[in-house]
């Protein structure tokens, strides 16, 4: 892509990412805190996440940065290492090295094998998640950190209990901002962006930021009568001096390269790494308004890239973000640029404005994450599978159900074993057809099976049961001459059919069999 080209639509991709910097900010916090990390360490991921990976990446909306889905294997990970996180960036260092190979040997194709209603599934589930996580933060409950995406808490809670319990604790000045806040953004999208382009330029989510950075003033300064505590503002590690800044960067510890455990987890983190980015890129393509097709073994590659050199330099493992990535794209987001500027924001944040950035209440950063929930899991949307039948239905519902009560790769997979099964079903319906019943010059009934194209062993139920059904004494004629492909267990019914069929006075002629598996 030119230079030309990558800045063509500037105006679109800066308001873009500056969203997606706010969204990222809190996110990466969180979920360094949940992993059981350094707090930096999340900052650290997020800046590679956005400007390594988004250079390197072929994807034109795809946010990365450190993942919730990977935070329990981290806090168990460094459990195992005796706490060691040094060592543990080591294994960041090596399953970076691990995908960089996944993507030479192409092994991107496996993101084409998820149906697309487990794919809608996923992130319809994942809107309505984040639409729950965050009510708490916008009542001013703030218990549990920013980006725990699991269904059961640490503390014994679990998503629904969590929001039970918040309403017991709300704090005012939260609920305000809240309030004031999702206002701005419904009133912003539903009546201010169509009246005047410069509304378009001035996205809302930013508007929502600096309101409540007044707010939180207000209420600092006594102006209002209402206070927000520590835990319900962002809060970025504050560096004194370039100095302190560099300080804050930590390196792997390569003497430990010959630990058995390290590999372990670096396998792991590569696979379940590898799995989500390419999850993501599948939904975040499917988001698109043009539709655009991601490279999937670039895509492995430079998230290996960005492992490593977050690895290197103290940082979380990386992965494509959904969150991000949707609210880049519901905010404008035309091409990687977005996705890059974050990540230089991130990084000119940490370093000189890191102060200002902790003035942001996460009520204000809470509605802007149910908005983007809400675009991801749109009523209409539920209607619209629903008119597709039950075999889209099922598994769009079973992955939602299954994300909401476990977490993302849990739920994909269940997803996809429903899907599996309808595709098992539509197979063993689809395997032949019985022609309408003739009557032959001897008198003999005539009944025509007509093979399909592509005959599995998983039709090996459905033809055994048709061939049991045609009655004594009548003339089957099994005809081949459509299909390309039959598999072996197909073949020894028909000839066991066959061997069998003249103990009933059954007449078998064969039209054009293959006579060994899938031959062609």
């Amino acid at each position: 892509m030119t230079q030309t080209k990558l800045f063509k639509h500037f105006k679109s991709d800066l308001p873009a990412s500056i969203i997606v910097f706010f969204v990222a900010v809190p996110l990466c916090l969180g979920i360094a805190l949940a992993s059981g990390a350094p707090l930096f360490s999340g900052i650290i991921a997020g800046i590679i996440g956005g400007i390594i990976v988004g250079f390197a990446s072929g994807s034109p909306l795809g946010v990365s940065g450190p993942a919730a889905g990977l935070a329990v294997i981290v806090l168990t990970s460094i459990q195992t290492l005796g706490g060691s996180w040094n060592m543990f960036l080591l294994a960041v260092v090596l399953a970076g090295i691990i995908q960089i190979t996944l993507g030479f040997f192409k092994a991107g194709f496996i993101a084409y094998f998820f149906p697309t209603s487990v794919i809608k599934g996923m992130l319809t589930g994942i809107g309505l998640l984040i639409i729950l996580k965050q009510i708490p933060h916008a009542l001013g409950w703030d218990k549990d950190a920013e980006g725990d995406d699991l269904f059961l808490q640490a503390d014994g809670q679990n998503t629904i209990s969590e929001i039970t319990k918040a309403l017991d604790f709300i704090t005012p000045g939260a609920l305000i901002i809240a309030a004031i806040s999702i206002g701005i953004l419904i009133l912003w999208d539903v009546v201010l962006i169509k009246r005047n382009k410069i509304f378009q330029i001035i996205q809302g989510p930013i508007v929502v930021v600096f309101v409540g950075i007044l707010i939180n003033i207000a209420f600092q300064k006594g102006l209002i009568p209402l206070s927000l505590d520590e835990n319900q503002i962002v809060s970025l590690p504050v560096p004194n001096s370039i100095h302190d800044f560099l300080g804050q960067f930590t390196f792997p510890d390569f003497s430990a390269i010959s630990n058995f455990e390290i590999w372990k987890i670096a396998f792991v983190i590569a696979i379940v790494a590898s799995i989500e980015t390419l999850l993501c890129v599948e939904a975040t393509d499917k988001l698109d308004p043009e539709k655009r097709i991601t490279p999937t073994n670039r895509e492995l590659k430079a998230q290996g890239l960005g492992n490593v050199v977050s690895g290197l330099i103290g940082g979380l493992p990386i992965t494509q973000v959904i969150v991000r990535s949707s609210a880049n794209i519901s905010f404008g987001g035309k091409t990687k640029i977005a996705a890059i500027l974050h990540g230089v924001f991130l990084l000119v944040s940490a370093i000189f404005i890191a102060p200002l950035l902790n003035l942001i209440p996460l009520a204000s950063l809470a509605a802007i994450l149910i908005m983007v929930g809400y675009k991801l899991a749109k009523p209409s949307l539920f209607k619209q599978m629903y008119k597709l039948g039950w075999e889209q239905f099922v598994p769009f519902i079973a992955t939602i159900i299954a994300i909401l009560l476990t977490d993302l790769l849990r739920g994909i997979t269940i997803g996809t074993l429903f899907g599996i099964f309808y595709t098992l079903r539509h197979s063993y319906r689809n395997s032949h057809h019985l022609k309408d019943i003739q009557t032959s010059e001897d008198g003999l009934d005539v009944h025509r099976l007509v093979l399909a194209e592509e005959v599995s062993f998983f039709n090996k139920a459905s033809v055994l049961k048709t061939l049991n059904e045609i009655p004594s004494n009548s003339k089957v004629i099994i005809d081949c001459s459509n299909s390309k492909a039959i598999a072996h267990d197909v073949i020894e019914i028909i000839n066991d059919f066959e061997s069998n069929a003249i103990t009933r006075n059954i007449l078998v002629e064969k039209v054009n069999f293959k006579s060994s598996t899938y031959e062609k």
